[in-house]
């Protein structure tokens, strides 16, 4: 994983804060085939992501319309509802508008 190579604003994160349960079978392969479809999805423009013991994942896209579309993507449905009953004690996402930039 490396910080994504984003184009100059504006364009928007979504950041996914979660609290994981003790026990998660099939969490990992669930997050990595997400990982994979979202970067397939027309407006992504890049992810980051970690994980102790709160897991903070930040994916950015072009437009509003493009995260509508991703949360309506049937498998990402299904992962959602996996994620509520089986995976996550607790999460908030957090869409921003990215309006300037810079790095070192």
């Amino acid at each position: 994983m490396s910080i994504a190579s984003t184009p100059p604003p504006p364009y928007y994160a979504v950041i996914f804060t979660s609290i994981k349960k003790e026990h998660t079978p099939g969490y990992t392969s669930m997050a990595e085939k997400m990982l994979e479809l979202a970067a397939e999805q027309p407006g992504f423009l890049g992810v980051e992501s970690v994980r102790q013991d709160i897991g903070i994942t930040i994916s950015y896209w072009d437009s509003m319309y493009s995260i509508k579309l991703w949360k309506e993507n049937a498998a990402h449905l299904t992962a959602q509802e996996h994620g509520k009953l089986q995976w996550y004690a607790h999460y908030t996402v957090r869409i921003c508008l990215v309006q300037k930039e810079y790095s070192f």
